[in-house]
């Protein structure tokens, strides 16, 4: 009988082994496609407040004086008339020196779509319209026909 060398890893350890890592690998990875998906969500909801929040200024601003209606479609209620309206702003009422109120430094991206193309709707708009009328915009959605971890479809957050 000879003396067997114990050094090294059979191959049947070495299999266990990595069916083990295969298990715990095959575990993690939903774990990680949730957080993104949670994180993703995350980041929507705070760029839809960002300019909810823009909008809700702007017609405030028109409700107090302090951007002309003339520079306004009419019958556009207050709202401003486009998303890049609120970027380039729009020059204070009795202002002569041309001083511009701006609600948003950049149109944010829909982390859903990857895009700053959002969707639209105008005051006169019915609630559940997919198509925006153009006439002003009263409130924005994202474009993305997903669903979110709660069950509610993105659009309609």
């Amino acid at each position: 009988m000879g003396v067997r060398n114990t050094r090294g890893y059979t191959f049947i350890e070495l299999l266990i082994v990595v069916t083990i890592l295969i298990i715990l690998a095959s575990a993690v990875l939903p774990l990680a496609q949730v957080t993104s998906q949670r994180q993703r969500e995350a980041e929507l909801r705070r760029n839809l407040r960002e300019v909810r929040t823009a909008i809700d200024k702007f017609k405030d601003a028109v409700d107090t004086g302090q951007i002309p209606t003339t520079e306004l479609k009419p019958d556009n209620q207050g709202y401003p008339p486009d998303l890049e309206t609120l970027v380039e702003g729009v020059t204070r009422a009795n202002d002569a020196s041309g001083t511009k109120l701006k609600y948003l430094r950049r149109i944010p991206i829909d982390p859903m779509t990857n895009g700053t193309e959002w969707g639209l709707r105008s005051y006169q708009d019915k609630p559940d319209s997919t198509s925006w009328g153009g006439q002003n915009v009263f409130d924005v959605y994202t474009k993305s026909g997903g669903t979110g971890l709660d069950g509610t479809k993105y659009r309609d957050w």
